[in-house]
C-alpha cells in the first residue's frame, strides 16, 4: 500500500462528513441507536461498531486504519500513552506462573511493570543482552511465553536481530513484542519481519509537535481485537479524539520531518565524530557501530536520536554543558520539532558522578527539525564549558 495514500486518503471517507477536507473531531462519548436490535448488536460485539468511545470512536479509527497500514500490520488500537500500550501489550499474553525474557534495559515503564507489577502475580523475567540470538535460546523456560524486544534502544541503540528472534519465538510457541519508537514504521516494520505485535510512543514522530501523548500497538486482527475486548475496555486507557485527530494531522508531515531531521542529523553525527572533547559517538548508521550492518539490514533509516560521551572528569562541565545550551532544551522525549538533550548524570546523585563510568557522561541529543548549522553553533557554546 503507498504511503501517500496511506497518510492523506485511507481510512477518510470524505462524503459521511460533508466532502470535508480535514476529517472532523467526533467528540462524542457515545452512538444513539434506532433500534433494540442495533444497539443488542453492539453489545455483544463492541469491536464492530460504535457504543460508547472508550471503544471505538469514529475519528481514532481513521487513525487505527493508517497506523496499522504503515506498520504492514492487520490492525492496530491507540492509547493514551505508550506506557498504557505496552502495559495491555504484555499483559494479555501473560499469566500467573509464566516467564518473560526481555532486553537490557528495556522502556522505565516497561522495566517496571516487569519488576514490581508482574511478580505480585508470580510472572517473573529474565533481562538478556539482545544483541546475540544465543542469550535468547539460553534464556527460554518452558513456562517461557512472551519475548519483549526494543530496538533500538534509546540510549546505546542495541539491536536485536528481529526475524532471527521471530523465528526463535514461533518454533516455541512464544509471542513478540518490539518497541519501535525510535525507528517509527517509516524506517523499520517489526511486523513484516515476523514479530507478533509492534508498540510505538506515537508522542514522538507520530505527533511530531510536542504536544500530543499517545501509544500505538498494532499486529494481526484475532490478537488485537483480543487485546480490545479485555485489557484496552478493561484499564480504559483508549486516546480521546481530540489527541487522535492530532496524530493524524501529524502523519500528514511524518515523511517530510523524518528527510528533514535525518539530513540534520547526519551532519551533527560528523560534528560530534570529529570534536576533540568527543570521546565516542554511539549512533545506529554510523560506520563505527559496532551492529552497523544489522542495523542498514533490519532499518530503513535512523532518525534524529544519538548519545555522544563527553571528555571531562567533572560532573559541574557536564551540567554546564547543557546549562549553557541556548536553543536545544533539555528534556526529555523526542520526535518533536525542537532538540532536546538530557544527560545521563540527571539519574544519579552529584555524589555518585564516576568519571571512570562512561555512562556518567553521556548525553542524549535529539535532533529536531532545526538547520543542522543552528545546532552546531549551540552545541560550541556546550563545548566552550569543557575545559
Amino acid at each position: 500500500m503507498d504511503i501517500s495514500y496511506i497518510i492523506n486518503e485511507l481510512g477518510e471517507e470524505r462524503e459521511n462528513y460533508f466532502n470535508a477536507i480535514a476529517p472532523p473531531i467526533i467528540q462524542s462519548s457515545n452512538f444513539a441507536f434506532k433500534t433494540v436490535d442495533a444497539m443488542r448488536s453492539a453489545f455483544a460485539d463492541e469491536y464492530s461498531t460504535y457504543l460508547y468511545s472508550r471503544g471505538l470512536n469514529p475519528t481514532v479509527d481513521i487513525l487505527r486504519k493508517k497506523l496499522a497500514a504503515l506498520d504492514g500490520a492487520e490492525d492496530a488500537l491507540v492509547f493514551n500513552s505508550g506506557a498504557a500500550a505496552i502495559f495491555a501489550a504484555v499483559l494479555a499474553n501473560v499469566k500467573a506462573g509464566d516467564h518473560i525474557v526481555s532486553v537490557n534495559k528495556p522502556y522505565t515503564w516497561a522495566q517496571k511493570m516487569f519488576n514490581d507489577i508482574l511478580p505480585r502475580f508470580g510472572v517473573t523475567t529474565t533481562y538478556i543482552d539482545g544483541r546475540d540470538i544465543e542469550n535468547f535460546e539460553r534464556a527460554i523456560l518452558p513456562n517461557t511465553t512472551l519475548i519483549y524486544l526494543e530496538s533500538p534502544n534509546s540510549w546505546d541503540y542495541a539491536l536485536q536481530d528481529l526475524k532471527a528472534v521471530a523465528e526463535l519465538a514461533k518454533a516455541e510457541g512464544i509471542v513478540t513484542i518490539c518497541d519501535n519508537s525510535y525507528c517509527t514504521p517509516i524506517y523499520q516494520q517489526p511486523i513484516l519481519m515476523g514479530i507478533d505485535l509492534s508498540l510505538q510512543s506515537a508522542t514522538k514522530y507520530i505527533s511530531g509537535h510536542s504536544d500530543t501523548v499517545a501509544g500505538v500497538l498494532s499486529g494481526r486482527k484475532e490478537m488485537i481485537e483480543r487485546i480490545f475486548n479485555s485489557e484496552y475496555m478493561n484499564i480504559g486507557s483508549g486516546i480521546q479524539p481530540f489527541n487522535a485527530w492530532l496524530l493524524i494531522r501529524g502523519l500528514r508531515t511524518l515523511p517530510m520531518r523524518l528527510q528533514q531531521i535525518t539530513h540534520a542529523t547526519q551532519e551533527v553525527v560528523k560534528y560530534l565524530k570529529q570534536h576533540p572533547k568527543v570521546e565516542e559517538v554511539i549512533f545506529p548508521f554510523d560506520e563505527d557501530f559496532p551492529q552497523y550492518e544489522l542495523a542498514r539490514q533490519q532499518m530503513k533509516g535512523a532518525c534524529g536520536l544519538l548519545t555522544f560521551i563527553i571528555k571531562t572528569s567533572s560532573i559541574e562541565q557536564v551540567e554546564n554543558f547543557c546549562e549553557n545550551l541556548q536553543h536545544i532544551l533539555m528534556a526529555v522525549s523526542w520526535g518533536g520539532y525542537e532538540s532536546l538533550i538530557i544527560p545521563k548524570c540527571s539519574g544519579i546523585k552529584r555524589a555518585d558522578f564516576d568519571p571512570a563510568n562512561r555512562e556518567h557522561r553521556m548525553l542524549r541529543l535529539y535532533v529536531g527539525q532545526e538547520d543542522a548549522p543552528y545546532l552546531i553553533k549551540d552545541l560550541e557554546k556546550g563545548f566552550a564549558q569543557i575545559v
